[in-house]
This record gives C-alpha cells, structure tokens and sequence, in this order.
C-alpha cells in the first residue's frame, strides 16, 4: 500500500459512516472513467501497450491502493493454472480439470471470506469469482478452437481461440482494471476484438452507418459512460440512505415484532430493495467503466444509427423491479453470471445432439450454489427459488390462458388484473426468498421468515398442492373447452421448458423426477435387449435408483407433472408413492 494513501479515506469515512475499504472501492470505480478514456486512445496496433496499461492500474488497484498481496497471489494462481492446463492438456477432460481446479481454490477463499465474516471488508473473493467465469470460459473457447468447425455451432465458433493467446495477451484479460473487482466478465474472443479494433469495424452490409475514415470506427463512449456513471452514483447514494432504515439487526430484534404483520412485510421488501441498490449501484459504475474503455460496444442500433453499449449489460435494474414472473426478475439479475451458467454448465454437460435434462440442471444449480459460497442462507434461497419457479410455471401454463383471446395473440380487457396480481405476488415472493441471501445465518434465515409466518412457502406449498390435485384436471378440462379451435396453436410443455436455468436455478424441479424415471427405464430397456433379466423398480427401490441419477436425497414432495395437459395425478403423501403414480401413468401412454 502507498505510504498515507488512507489518509483521505479515514477522513471520508468518519464523514460519511461508510468503511475506509467501502470507499476506497467507490474511489477505484470513478478513477477507472478517465484511466479508461486512456485505455480506449491507446493506438490499436501496440496491444502490448493497452495491455501494460490495464494489468499496472489493476496491480496499483490491488497492492498501491488495497494491500492486497494475498489477494494478487491468488488471482496468479487462478491464472496461471488455467493457461497451463489449457496449454498442455488436450482432449475433452481439459475444461473440466480447470473447472474443478478453479472451484477448488476459489472454496478455500470463500471459507476464509465466511470465516472473517465482516461485510465491509473488500478482499478478493468478488474479483476471484469474476476472474472464475472469465477463465472457465476460456478453457472451453481454447478446448472448442482444437475441434473441427462441424463440430461447433455459430456461438462457439465466434468465441473460440484458435491459437494460444501469448502471455500479455493473457494477462490483459485477467487483469483488465474496469472490471478487475465486480466485473462484468466477457469472452477472451471479445477481448481479443477490441484490443486490435476490429471490434468497431462496420459491416459492408450495415446501412446504419457509413464508413469513417481508417481503418476502423470507434464511436463516442463518453455520454454512454457518463450516464452510467451517474445513475450508479444516484443507487449508491440510495443504498447508503435505505441501508441506515433497513438493516438485518433490525429483522432480528424484538423491535421488528412490535409493527404489524402486512408492515413487517413492507420492511421485509424494503430491506431487500435497500440490498438491490448497492449492487445497481456498483454494476452500473463498472459497466460504464467498460464503456468508456469501448469494450462493451455492440454494433449500431439499425433504426436509430447510434452506438449500441450493452453487450456488457449486467443488470437492468427497471426488469427487476416491475417484474410480473419469476423468469423476468432472475433473467434480468446478474446477466453475464447466467451467460456463463447457461453456455459453459447448462450446454456442456449435455451429450451432443440431445436436449438438456435434469442432469444440465443438477449441474448448473451445484455451480451456481458452489460459486456464490458456502453460507447456509444462499442454499435457502436457492431451493425455495427453484420451487416458485415451478409455481409460475404451473400459473402460466394453465391459468394466464384464461385472460388471453382463445387464440393466445391479444389480451383481454381482464388481462390488466392479472399483471397486476403477478407484479404483486413476484415482488412479495422475492423479497422474503432473497431474505437469506442478506441475512446468511441458518438460524437468524428462519428466524426471519418466521417472523412473517412463512408466507411464501406456505404459498408454494398451497400452489403446488393445487396442481397436483384434481382440480388441475378441471382446470384444464375448462381451459381446453374454451380454446378449443385453437388447441393446435399451444405450446407444449416440452417446447416451455427450452429456456436454461436462470442463475442456476431449476426451472421446473418435479419434473426432473419424471426425466430421471425416463432415463432409468431407457437403461433398463438398454439391458433388456443385450439379454439381461431387469426389471423397472418400484418403491422404495425407485426411489434409491432416482437419488442416484440425481446424485441427491429426495424429499417429501407432491407428484410429479406428466407430459401433456392430461396429467391426472394426485396429491401424494411421500415421494415414492408420487413416483410409482408417475411410472405408471407413463407406462400407460406408451401402451396406448
């Protein structure tokens, strides 16, 4: 650390009541506008200046204005590492010895991150988590650029790396000082494209803007950034006012318990926006660092002919706020951690030429859980999160039909009040699912929840118990008389569950039951025909066989979903009665 550099801090901190450390990083996130401005002028053909450039303010950052020392060490390690197994390793297996590499040692740092346990300290498990997805996903470009082309699709082909990156190169992506701390993470090939420019080359085809003079045409940033800039100070600003009104201790005193139950749900949502505003505060300031370095340009709008600057967009706060469904509120979180998620988990544990299954999902939620940490509070999130996503589900499939013309293209007049309950009923469940996320403790999580009688999961619970009654089948007996005409122009389920998981969470969590049940017959039958004596299980021995497909203990749920809108199973007790009634509804259709 600079000698007397937490002279200025000190002062500031003891003015403002944030930690010497919080503004220090507010302090890097405002110097990295003109550093960026910097960054963007330097020639395009000296990369290697661009490139010392970026990794002497990230080492400044790092060593001049934090001390972290430990903290670079690890970075190098990450880094290192991945550019050695990607060099020397070939085949296959090479992305996933990086995968486990990495998730390995970034274990250890969220371990001593929750051993510390104090929020106000920066360290570099934030940037070691970005670092993570940016170095992932180059090992799986590196491992795509060695595959012949037939064997890749459009988006693997654009982000492959073809030849290894030299080592400046290498470490101006690791190192890039707009992004070093909270991100937004991008791809080597993104990287790659603005260093030599041709990241702003106009295609012959585009009419949106003519050529400029040279060789490329690097559009003004400086009003895009500037915009950013000021809308993330504006949501740090709030975040430093609503963090003093609603703050966890208050949820665990008994002060909380003397207000009334619909205001202790209020603060309930208020805590939750007040812990939002810090991270559109930081994401925005970060994105408009990016920005102003003309990294995150994506091409020219064609109606308007302006400069695009999204293609690093990491959050959008305006989604998640007037969210009406769960999809709309977790796409529109954390954008770039569900890109890796979904391009480098979701698709790649996927054997080629089948769709993604339960198995793509038991592996993007275990990456996403693993990545985010160790608290318990995250896995109450978590689970609880991928059981609304089913709800939703459900809601959409068979009740939004009702407020839609027979044919699914217009609303009705009726349609208003069911935004208006989905707006109302997506916000609420949010804001107590995401309680544990900010509160992190088992204990003081259900302490929380209690305190508002667990509304949510009592929702959940009373809607899933719902669509797996026989009013299901009344509902959809009427919904299917009122669309008749027009049954041949609804999706069906397998054409809704198409869309990877959001952060990680299953979108549909009982219907990996029935997936697994189809992949344990598909073996059996597999045996079957080489000459084996095997029959389907049931029972408890079912239940054993799908708790090792899923790698995981099943607990006490309702049945599972059938394919189709004839579904007609009941509320069961335990999960092996519910799986038995699954089986052998789907022994009757292939029958039949």
């Amino acid at each position: 650390m600079l000698p007397g550099i937490d002279i200025p801090f000190l002062w500031l901190s003891n003015a403002i009541g944030a930690s010497v450390d919080e503004i220090k990083l507010l302090t890097i996130f405002l110097l990295s506008y003109p550093l960026a401005a910097i960054l963007k002028r330097l020639p395009d053909d000296k990369p290697q200046w661009k490139n010392i450039f970026s990794v002497a303010i990230t080492l400044f950052y790092l060593l001049g204005v934090y001390d972290l020392w430990d903290g670079t060490v690890t970075l190098l390690i990450d880094a290192i590492g991945t550019y050695l197994i990607a060099y020397y390793v070939d085949g296959s297996l090479m992305p996933w010895l990086v995968f486990w590499f990495l998730m390995g040692h970034m274990s250890i740092s969220h371990i001593e991150r929750q051993r510390i346990a104090d929020p106000s300290l920066i360290d570099i498990t934030g940037g070691q988590m970005v670092t993570i997805m940016k170095l992932h996903g180059f090992s799986w470009n590196v491992h795509d650029g060695r595959l012949k082309g037939e064997l890749l699709n459009d988006a693997q082909k654009e982000r492959a790396v073809y030849k290894m990156p030299d080592l400046l190169d290498f470490a101006g992506y690791v190192f890039f000082f707009p992004s070093i701390f909270t991100g937004p993470a991008f791809e080597y090939a993104d990287y790659k494209r603005w260093l030599d420019g041709s990241i702003y080359v106009v295609p012959a085809s585009s009419k949106a803007a003519p050529p400029s003079k040279g060789k490329r045409r690097a559009p003004q940033s400086a009003g895009p950034a500037a915009r950013k800039a000021i809308g993330g100070l504006l949501w740090i600003g709030a975040f430093l006012q609503f963090s003093r009104w609603y703050y966890v201790p208050l949820f665990l005193s008994d002060e909380y318990m003397k207000y009334s139950f619909p205001y202790r749900v209020w603060l309930l949502q208020m805590l939750g926006f007040a812990t939002r505003t810090k991270y559109y505060g930081v994401w925005s300031l970060t994105e408009g660092a990016c920005i102003m370095a003309g990294i995150s340009y994506n091409g020219i709008d064609e109606k308007t002919g302006k400069a695009k600057w999204d293609h690093l967009e990491n959050v959008n706060p305006w989604g998640i706020e007037t969210a009406q469904n769960s999809r709309a509120y977790l796409d529109n979180w954390n954008k770039n951690t569900n890109k890796w998620l979904r391009n480098y988990i979701y698709l790649r544990v996927t054997p080629k030429g089948k769709k993604p299954g339960f198995r793509a999902t038991l592996a993007t939620f275990l990456t996403s859980a693993l990545w985010h940490g160790f608290y318990p509070g995250y896995y109450l999130t978590f689970v609880l999160a991928a059981f609304i996503q089913t709800v939703a589900k459900n809601f959409r499939r068979y009740v939004r039909p009702f407020f839609l013309t027979p044919d699914g293209t217009r609303p009705t007049r009726y349609k208003i009040y069911y935004d208006a309950l989905g707006y109302v009923a997506t916000q609420l469940a949010f804001c107590f699912t995401t309680a544990p996320f900010v509160v992190l403790g088992f204990h003081d999580s259900l302490k929380v929840w209690a305190r508002v009688y667990f509304y949510t999961v009592v929702g959940v619970g009373a809607s899933m118990a719902f669509f797996a009654s026989p009013a299901k089948k009344a509902l959809v007996k009427r919904l299917d008389k009122r669309n008749a005409p027009y049954m041949n122009m609804r999706k069906t389920i397998a054409e809704e569950i198409q869309y990877p998981p959001s952060l990680g969470l299953p979108n549909d969590p009982a219907r990996e039951i029935d997936e697994a049940i189809e992949e344990i017959r598909a073996d059996i039958e597999t045996r079957r025909r080489r000459g084996s004596r095997v029959t389907m299980p049931s029972g408890d021995g079912l239940k054993k066989a799908i708790e090792l497909k899923l790698g995981k203990k099943l607990p006490p749920i309702f049945g599972s979903e059938q394919n189709g809108v004839e579904g007609n199973e009941k509320a069961k007790a335990d999960v092996v009665n519910a799986i038995a009634a699954a089986t052998a509804t789907a022994e009757d259709k292939k029958a039949k």
